[in-house]
């Protein structure tokens, strides 16, 4: 996994709100060891961040070198005023706002040396999330100080179409809150089976982290992954044919990132329309 270089930030750098997003970040850059003396969590509510020094209202003194937007993307068109001015030509702009296209942040922040879009997962905190990263800015050596600091969060690939990085957000982005969905609904059923709700917890999240444990290590396809559990006209294949109906998962997982994609398109629509 890649280390930020020098295993610390540019000074300074600001984190304009840090939520939960932001808040795992955090955390997986202080587990990867990276020094973050130069950083200022800069939160309305003055709660403190752990391992940053945090401020209610943007700190005084020179420009920042790297800001990152960790608000809710609604908030931008009451943050960007106050913020824009305090931007220098040298400053880069990372924004963690779902939906708030790269065109958008380059007409709020006009005199940004870049904005970079980033749509991080909250597995960050454990360094292995997945960070999609967007630019439309002409500004590789921006773009890629960007990506080494992501990359020590997990896997961080640079997309050069903003419809694939709007998509690896609904696939990655929103998947934890679709995969946790999915072993809840394994727990309901495994209760429904007359199972203790401890055990049918303790049993489904294993099966979890053991079957992603095995797909790293063995590298095999998911579908060839499912025949090597699946036994011919076996109990397992019983249930695959329920998942592979022409009504079943693949179906309903279209239908969801379609859900996830189109809220996305509403947050540009209003982002634009300021």
């Amino acid at each position: 996994m890649t280390s930020f270089p020098d295993s610390q930030f540019p000074g300074p750098t600001w984190l304009v709100g840090c939520g939960n997003m932001a808040g795992a970040m955090v955390t997986g850059w202080r587990a990867a060891g990276i020094d973050l003396v130069a950083v200022t969590a800069i939160r309305p509510s003055g709660a403190a961040v752990e391992g940053v020094r945090t401020v209610s209202a943007l700190p005084d003194g020179p420009p920042p070198a790297l800001v990152m937007l960790g608000f809710k993307p609604q908030k931008l068109d009451e943050v960007a005023p106050g913020l824009a001015p305090r931007l220098g030509a040298d400053t880069i702009v990372i924004s963690l706002l779902a939906g708030v296209e790269a065109a958008t942040l380059r007409q709020r922040f006009p005199t940004a040396r870049a904005c970079v879009r980033a749509m991080p997962n909250l597995p960050v905190a454990q360094r292995k999330g997945v960070i999609a990263l967007y630019s439309e800015d002409d500004d590789p050596a921006a773009l890629t100080l960007v990506q080494a600091l992501m990359a020590a969060l997990g896997f961080a690939p640079i997309v050069d179409d903003e419809a694939h990085f709007s998509a690896i957000g609904a696939v990655a982005g929103s998947g934890p809150a679709y995969v946790a969905r999915f072993v809840d609904a394994l727990i309901s059923g495994g209760e429904g089976l007359g199972l203790a709700p401890d055990l049918a917890a303790r049993i489904a999240l294993d099966t979890l982290t053991g079957t992603a444990a095995m797909a790293v290590a063995t590298n095999l396809p998911m579908a060839e992954l499912a025949r090597h559990v699946a036994s011919p006209k076996g109990t397992t294949e019983a249930g695959l044919a329920v998942l592979d109906a022409s009504d079943g998962i693949n179906q309903l997982i279209g239908r969801m990132l379609a859900a996830s994609i189109a809220r996305g398109k509403e947050l540009a629509d209003a982002a634009r329309q300021g």
